[in-house]
């Protein structure tokens, strides 16, 4: 009767005032379930979700900057998340059969994705690597095309790990190690070509492990004539052993791009925060060095491991990133396979990477995929690892 009564006071009101009621009971319901695809994190991740908010997982990708080197003219791959996905789902159990399970200092899950789906799309005649350790990037390389050559350049041949535990040592690739390794700068490649009746070096892919300058090895590939390059640890600016194309591509005039050495910068206070949460993320003290100089590492073009570091001068670095931008028909950076609630990585900071290809919150799909399968050990390694291809200046 008392419900009657105050119906009959707001009179044409009260349908307005249920769909209020109904939106709000919806708005509730909503942000639980969001609360619930976080909570996979456990305690520490509590400790993210409160400082990000409750849908900052989500937004957090690129939140800092996600600088992407420019190509002559506009061009991107060829493949598109629907592929990438498709091509995800069917290598799952194909990396489940990998003889290196531990693949600790090598690559993970992400990047011998990444490798196996640009070998097998490619599908190239040759395939070239430089930088081998235990075996595994070869198998990959094997898994992808069965039947294509296979060169491989590495100090050490990877049967010597076989003493000591797993390794993969393929009986149809050609091992430049040991005795015969060859610098890949140092390969008479044109010879190594007709051996091999290679006569289009677009049917050629190179990937590069092998931690060396990769403006240096830009520069050798393009000389030698290859167009089609991986490199696998692309690192971000201020972090990893040597220059690579996301520190040269760097730069103030392209979006998320550049740096502020000001202690009080907007930057800096979010560093300082992402530190706690981020094995890899930077800070602006770790970022800039003497004289603020931001860019490389600490204003240095390393190399050889850090074996070889040299002190850049931002012009140097600027005209480097026109150089690739000179020479670059495509750029493409591989997103992560699945976002940090999913996979538990704690080492690289989204806010340095592009959105996943499996989102946080989709745990079902994430499931149906076969990742849960894996270790999560096995998500730690993603750095960027980026597909290129390259052609003279001015082509």
């Amino acid at each position: 009767m008392r419900a009657t009564k105050q119906m009959s006071k707001i009179g044409f009101l009260w349908p307005f005032l249920l769909l209020f009621l109904l939106l709000l009971v919806i708005s509730v319901v909503s942000h639980s379930r969001n609360i619930v695809c976080v909570s996979s994190y456990g305690t520490e991740s509590y400790s993210r979700m409160s400082f990000f908010g409750i849908d900052g997982l989500d937004s957090d990708f690129g939140s800092l900057g996600v600088p992407w080197c420019r190509s002559k003219h506009g061009r991107t791959v060829e493949w598109t998340s629907k592929d990438l996905l498709q091509g995800l789902e069917e290598f799952v159990p194909i990396y489940e059969t990998r003889p290196i399970k531990n693949n600790m200092y090598g690559m993970g899950f992400d990047h011998s994705f990444g490798l196996w789906f640009i070998a097998r799309w490619l599908k190239p005649d040759l395939m070239i690597e430089s930088g081998a350790f235990k075996g595994h990037s070869t198998w990959v390389l094997r898994q992808a095309m069965p039947d294509a050559q296979i060169l491989s350049l590495t100090p050490r041949h990877p049967e010597k790990y076989l003493k000591k535990g797993p390794a993969y040592v393929d009986p149809n690739c050609t091992y430049f190690a040991g005795k015969d390794f060859i610098d890949f700068g140092s390969v008479d490649w044109e010879s190594v070509m007709k051996k091999y009746g290679i006569t289009d070096l677009n049917r050629v892919l190179v990937f590069f492990d092998d931690h060396q300058n990769e403006l240096k090895r830009l520069k050798q590939a393009l000389k030698a004539g290859f167009r089609h390059l991986v490199f696998e640890d692309n690192y971000d600016t201020g972090t990893g052993d040597h220059y690579s194309l996301r520190q040269i591509c760097d730069q103030f005039y392209i979006r998320g791009g550049g740096h502020s050495c000001f202690a009080d910068s907007d930057e800096a206070r979010i560093r300082t925060k992402r530190k706690k949460f981020w094995e890899k993320a930077v800070d602006i003290e770790e970022l800039c060095g003497p004289g603020e100089a931001w860019w490389g590492v600490r204003g240095q073009m390393r190399d050889d491991f850090n074996h070889s570091n040299k002190a850049i001068s931002y012009a140097e670095h600027f005209q480097n990133s026109r150089f690739v931008e000179s020479v670059l028909d495509v750029y493409w950076e591989l997103p992560p396979v699945a976002g940090p609630s999913l996979t538990h990585q704690t080492r690289y900071d989204p806010a340095r990477v592009q959105t996943p290809l499996v989102e946080d919150g989709r745990f079902g799909f994430f499931q149906r995929l076969g990742l849960t399968r894996l270790e999560t050990s096995v998500f730690n390694g993603y750095t960027q690892m980026v597909y290129l291809e390259i052609s003279q200046p001015g082509s």
